[in-house]
C-alpha cells in the first residue's frame, strides 16, 4: 500500500507548521497545497522544501486545492491519499486508524468520525453537520455521523476518473455522494478532535454564502438522485430472487390488508405519473406517511416513471389530454412554433397526465386488489 497525506491550507500560518511537523512523525509522503494564502504561509513552507508543495494564486477554494493534491498524488503513483486540515483540530496520530481500516476494507473511502461535543460547537456548526448528514443519507442510503470532517482516506484508483463540478467546501460532500453512487464503499472510522479556544479558532467557512452553495449542491444532487440514480438502482434491484423476496415479505406475509396494499399501489401509480418530475417520489412517500400506507410499496409503484417508461408516459399523457380537451389524439409538429402553441401543447400534456394518473392509479389499484384476494387467500389455505 502506497499512500500520501494531502494538507490543503489557506491562511493558517499559526497552526500549519505544527500540523506538518506532527504528520512528519508518521510519513514523509506529504503533499501541501497552498491555496493562495496571503499570510506568512509561503515563507513558513520554505522550511519544508523537501516536501511536495503546490502553490498558486489567488485562492480558489478547498475543493480545488484537494483536487490539485489528488492530481499530484496520482501522478506520483500513490494508491491512497489521506487529507487532513491545517487548522490543528485533527490528530495526525489517527493516521494509523485509517491505515488499519483500509487493510480490512481495501476499496473503501473512509471518513473520520469525530466525537463532536455539543457544548464546544456553535449552533450553526451543529445544524450544518446534521443537515449534511441527513441529505447524505437521503441521497445515498449510507448513514454517516460526520460528513463535514476533512480528515479522510480516499482510494485514488477508484476516484481518479471522476469529474467534479464544485471547488469550495461543498466539494467534500459532492465526492462522498458521487463515490457512493459509484458503489464505492463509503464508511467511517472514529477519530479524535481538538477544540481550541474560540478566540484561537481560524475558520474560512462563510456561514451564509457557503451554506447557500451547499444547499444548491444538495438540490442538484437530489434531482439527479430522484430522476436518474434511484430509478436505475431500482432496475438493478429487479432480480428474480429480490422480486420474490419483496413479494413474500411486503405483500403476501405482511399484516397490511388487501385494501391497504392496493391503495398503496394506486397512490404510487398516481404520484408517479403526475407532471411534477423530480418530486414524484418525495410526494409519494409523504402521502403514504400521511395516509398510513406502506411507504415501500408506494415508492416501488411510483417508480412507474423510471427512464425506460418516460417516453411512453409522455405520449399517453399527451394523447389523453387531446381526448379530454377535444383537440385530437395525434401529436402535431409545426415549423411555426409560437408561445401560444407551446402553451396549448403543455396544457394538453398537464391535463392528460393528471387524468392518466387518476385512471391508471384506480385501474392498477383494483387489479392489485383482485389479485391479492385470489393469491393471498390461496396462500392462507395452503398454510
Amino acid at each position: 500500500m502506497k499512500y500520501c497525506v494531502i494538507i490543503p491550507t489557506y491562511n493558517n500560518d499559526k497552526s500549519l507548521e505544527a500540523v506538518i511537523s506532527d504528520v512528519l512523525r508518521f510519513t514523509k509522503d506529504i503533499i501541501i497545497v497552498n491555496d493562495g494564502s496571503t499570510d506568512n504561509t509561503s515563507s513558513l513552507l520554505s522550511k519544508f522544501s523537501q516536501l511536495k508543495i503546490i502553490s498558486y494564486s489567488p485562492n480558489r477554494g478547498k475543493g480545488y486545492a484537494i483536487r490539485q493534491g489528488f492530481r499530484a498524488a496520482i501522478s506520483q503513483g500513490y494508491n491512497y491519499a489521506i487529507t487532513i486540515d491545517s487548522d490543528g483540530q485533527h490528530y495526525p496520530s489517527d493516521i494509523g486508524v485509517f491505515l488499519n481500516k483500509i487493510e480490512e476494507e481495501p476499496d473503501a473511502l473512509i471518513v473520520g468520525a469525530r466525537t463532536l461535543d455539543p457544548q464546544k460547537l456553535s449552533r450553526g456548526s451543529r445544524f450544518a453537520n446534521s443537515f449534511s448528514n441527513f441529505w447524505y443519507r437521503f441521497l445515498t442510503g449510507v448513514k454517516l455521523t460526520d460528513t463535514q470532517t476533512g480528515f479522510r482516506l480516499y482510494p485514488l484508483d477508484l476516484i481518479k476518473d471522476m469529474k467534479f463540478f464544485t471547488r469550495k467546501y461543498e466539494f467534500e460532500l459532492e465526492i462522498l455522494v458521487r463515490a457512493a453512487w459509484r458503489r464505492i464503499n463509503v464508511t467511517s472510522a472514529p477519530i479524535q478532535v481538538y477544540y481550541p479556544p474560540r478566540e484561537e479558532r481560524v475558520s474560512h467557512f462563510r456561514p451564509f454564502r457557503d451554506f447557500v452553495r451547499i444547499s444548491l449542491l444538495n438540490t442538484i444532487l437530489v434531482l439527479i438522485a430522484i430522476i436518474y440514480i434511484k430509478p436505475f438502482n431500482f432496475i438493478r434491484y429487479l432480480t428474480r430472487e429480490n422480486v420474490r423476496e419483496f413479494i413474500n415479505k411486503n405483500i403476501l406475509l405482511t399484516e397490511d390488508s388487501n385494501l391497504q396494499i392496493a391503495l398503496a399501489v394506486a397512490l404510487g401509480i398516481f404520484t408517479g405519473i403526475l407532471p411534477i418530475w423530480g418530486f414524484q417520489l418525495v410526494l409519494a412517500i409523504a402521502l403514504a406517511h400521511l395516509f398510513r400506507l406502506s411507504k415501500l410499496i408506494t415508492a416501488v409503484a411510483a417508480n412507474i416513471s423510471i427512464p425506460p417508461n418516460i417516453p411512453i408516459l409522455l405520449y399517453l399523457s399527451y394523447v389523453t389530454g387531446g381526448i379530454v380537451m377535444g383537440t385530437g389524439s395525434n401529436i402535431k409538429f409545426s415549423a411555426n412554433l409560437s408561445v401560444k402553441s407551446f402553451e396549448t401543447n403543455l396544457l394538453q400534456y398537464i391535463i392528460g397526465s393528471i387524468v392518466l394518473s387518476v385512471v391508471l392509479g384506480i385501474a392498477l389499484g383494483l387489479i392489485t386488489f383482485v389479485i391479492l384476494k385470489i393469491f393471498r387467500k390461496k396462500r392462507m389455505v395452503k398454510k
